[in-house]
């Protein structure tokens, strides 16, 4: 498996796209919206992924909830994070919700979430954000909640409710992206904070989660802690080296965020980036919405550039056909759910 992934262009693979796949160094693709018409379109463009590759790709995508669900038409759709807790306070007029049946939802939008993906053969999506909702406005509703402890509470159901359904978790956007209010897609963000407000506040929440077993992956933030490091975390031996792998034991796969942002551009040209960011101990590369970035780095990179193994851990073991996903009761449990929730939403 190889240590890029990158993106296609539209509904259908192009001949340059056919191509790219065969080369040694694709190990992923990451879809967008621009990649869904409908449920067919989808089914076909994975299938021709899938048989044009020359590795056992990683299919990924973007499916959070709420803002960030690249998939729609025929899709449920999944609540923004951000308002599953506030059940509890600003809602409580219109139905009291408890706290157990919050996180009976929370749990069943992660199954609900994963298990229409998995239907279409696409292996991960990346979620949850365990970002707190700070500063932020590119954050902002897609964290759980203001408070580390009930982002890991409400974060550890949904991804539960993920593994139930077969799907492996990746954590985003370490050490923590909610406390900057620069956009990393757009700018450079800086966060002055203290080491040990970083460590007792948002790192504190990737630490309990991966305590409990429940991360296979993370995703670092283009972010610059200079407490820490003078370099974004995603490019940091110190946050990814010492700090993921050495203090926090952290064993399973880091993906870069992705390397064509403007977050990341300072370290270089793009073969700069990537190789910076496999050397600061990230498994997978991300390059996406680039398609000349893309072919660069496939260009210029050694094609025996050494592979991480950690990726192909993520691959999904078992799903069902989406027709038989949604006669199964879990679905019309989850489908109940969901209705019930938007119900108390909308009045």
């Amino acid at each position: 498996m190889g240590p890029l992934m990158i993106d296609v262009s539209g509904y259908e693979l192009t001949h340059e796209e056919i191509e790219m796949l065969d080369h040694p160094l694709i190990g992923g693709l990451i879809l967008f919206t621009r990649n869904f018409y409908d449920q067919a379109q989808l089914t076909d463009l994975i299938k021709h992924i899938r048989q044009s590759s020359r590795n056992e790709l990683i299919i990924a995508v973007d499916h959070e909830g709420g803002r960030v669900q690249r998939f729609k038409q025929g899709f449920s759709r999944i609540p923004a994070m951000g308002s599953l807790y506030p059940l509890q306070t600003e809602h409580r007029d219109k139905a009291p919700v408890s706290l157990a049946q919050s996180d009976v939802w929370t749990e069943q939008f992660g199954w609900l979430m994963a298990a229409e993906l998995l239907a279409f053969d696409i292996d991960i999506s990346f979620a949850p954000v365990l970002d707190i909702n700070g500063n932020s406005q590119v954050i902002g509703d897609r964290s759980f909640h203001q408070q580390p402890q009930q982002i890991v509470r409400l974060a550890s159901q949904f991804i539960r409710g993920m593994h139930r359904a077969g799907m492996k978790a990746t954590g985003k956007h370490f050490p923590g992206h909610g406390n900057v209010k620069e956009d990393s897609h757009i700018a450079m963000p800086i966060d002055r904070r203290s080491r040990q407000q970083i460590m007792s506040l948002d790192m504190q929440i990737f630490k309990e989660i991966h305590q409990q077993g429940l991360l296979s992956a993370v995703m670092p933030a283009h972010v610059i802690y200079p407490a820490v490091d003078a370099l974004p975390a995603g490019f940091s031996k110190q946050w990814i080296g010492e700090i993921l792998r050495k203090e926090l034991g952290f064993d399973g796969v880091v993906f870069s965020d992705d390397l064509s942002m403007q977050g990341a551009k300072h370290m270089g040209d793009i073969i700069d980036r990537v190789k910076a960011a496999l050397e600061a101990g990230c498994d997978m590369a991300l390059v996406c919405n680039d398609p000349a970035s893309a072919m660069a780095a496939i260009d210029g990179l050694p094609s025996n550039l050494e592979v991480s193994q950690r990726p192909a851990s993520l691959k999904k073991s078992h799903s069902l056909g989406f027709k038989q996903l949604q006669q199964s009761s879990d679905y019309q449990n989850a489908q109940r759910s969901l209705d019930d929730f938007n119900l108390i939403m909308s009045n």
